[in-house]
């Protein structure tokens, strides 16, 4: 029990340190967008400095505590698909520490968070209500023009955050985008993510390894010929062999 109320309190203190902190971090960025709105159309600036502003609280919390390898995979003159499994809500700040440049697809809902949500609708990322066939297409139309003016688009193809680490079906919308614009793929691997904010708890549990591994971009030409449903299976399974609790899994198997 005092264990519990231990790591609720830490978990308040955190959620109130953030809160206060975009309100300042949220002026800035407004500031940022009002000056370079016309100079940087793709508003690299105003991203780099959201990067900033989420890994901040990755920084300043020792019990998280993130790993990146093949950060030098990623081409910074390139564009990408980018996709990666969902583990805790913790892995979009994580997504920030690459400190490349993409647009989120995110669903409608996030947006409506006030300070974050409000710069998520600054940078210009893309909305999507689930389950409406407009929106889907509007998200394929405004996906399309961003990878046009050479932004990224970072999406999460299982659709929601795991249960319990483990990953779940992927849905083909970014690999139809994917072969619909001709860019390659960057598949990432999130890692023990899941313990730092569970599903459906708000509340501190303790220190998180989080590691993150960039594979190997997949290149148009190596799947021009494939199918959306077997690249989407192709992608998913050069994830899932990456998964700790996957790898877990196949260790009792055998």
């Amino acid at each position: 029990m005092i264990n519990w109320l231990a790591n609720r309190l830490v978990a308040t203190l955190l959620i109130t340190f953030v809160f206060a902190t975009s309100t300042v971090f949220f002026l800035i960025a407004v500031c940022i967008w009002l000056v370079t709105y016309f100079l940087d159309p793709r508003l690299w600036l105003l991203h780099r400095f959201t990067c900033f502003w989420a890994s901040l609280y990755i920084w300043i919390f020792p019990p998280w505590q993130v790993t990146v390898n093949g950060r030098e995979k990623i081409d910074k003159n390139k564009t990408y698909i980018i996709v990666s499994n969902h583990q805790s809500l913790v892995d979009i700040l994580v997504a920030f520490t690459l400190f490349t440049h993409f647009k989120w697809v995110s669903k409608d809902e996030i947006f409506q968070i006030p300070l974050v949500g409000w710069n998520m609708a600054l940078n210009q990322y893309v909305r999507l209500k689930q389950g409406r066939k407009t929106s889907v297409k509007q998200m394929y139309s405004a996906c399309g023009k961003h990878l046009k003016r050479g932004s990224s688009v970072y999406l999460f193809p299982e659709g929601t955050r795991s249960r319990n680490g483990k990953l779940g079906a992927f849905k083909e919308g970014a690999f139809i985008l994917a072969k619909r614009q001709r860019v390659a793929i960057l598949p990432i691997v999130i890692n023990g993510s899941k313990h730092a904010v569970p599903k459906n708890r708000f509340n501190f549990s303790g220190r998180s390894d989080v590691h993150v591994q960039v594979l190997d971009e997949i290149p148009v030409e190596s799947y021009d010929e494939t199918t959306v449903s077997e690249l989407t299976q192709k992608v998913r399974e050069m994830i899932r062999s990456r998964v700790f609790e996957e790898q877990a899994d196949e260790t009792v198997r055998d």
